[in-house]
């Protein structure tokens, strides 16, 4: 094959999953519908973890948002907001980076929710932290979207998936108290 054929077999390819991944975007804002539940990694916090001695009440301990993240939060808000989504309540971990990517995205409506705290470092937590979230997720019936902001380490305890900072993960309930991932919403 010369190259010629090989670049025009290359942009099919690459141009065939367009519409798949445009739908797949699609299929999760509308797995939303009207009692859906999302998972939001707080946005752009550049580093890993928080220093050693940080601690919860005083955010100039933590890793927080970048200005870059600040924007991705209310890009967020944004897209709910043009799409007509009606968001009902907004639950985040207590660390200063998920209550302020909340608060950007979505003002007046954040609270603090300890099941949705970050147990990096700590896999002792992880188990009844997870269920706990698991149980607070399956009694969700809405009316209205339930966001989530929290951290990558809860979400791919609850899902399995690992997303990159500010993508969403919409979930539903399923009856055994598992979850099923509907799709993902990108940065």
């Amino acid at each position: 094959m010369d190259r010629r054929n090989l670049l025009a077999a290359a942009l099919l390819a690459v141009s065939a999953q367009l519409p798949a991944a445009a739908q797949t975007v699609e299929s999760a804002w509308s797995g939303l519908g009207t009692a859906g539940i999302v998972l939001f990694r707080h946005a752009e916090a550049p580093g890993v973890g928080d220093p050693a001695n940080f601690k919860l009440d005083d955010c100039s301990t933590q890793r927080n948002l970048s200005e870059q993240g600040r924007a991705q939060a209310r890009r967020m808000g944004e897209q709910f907001r043009a799409r007509g989504v009606p968001v009902a309540a907004v639950l985040t971990s207590q660390w200063c980076r998920t209550r302020d990517t909340a608060a950007l995205a979505f003002p007046g409506l954040v609270r603090d929710e300890p099941a949705f705290n970050s147990f990096f470092g700590e896999p002792a937590s992880n188990a009844p932290q997870t269920a706990a979230a698991r149980a607070r997720l399956a009694a969700w019936r809405g009316p209205g979207v339930l966001v989530v902001v929290t951290h990558q380490v809860n979400i791919t305890a609850l899902t399995g998936v690992y997303p990159a900072s500010g993508e969403g993960v919409v979930v539903r309930p399923r009856a055994d108290g598992g979850l099923d991932v509907v799709g993902r919403l990108q940065p």
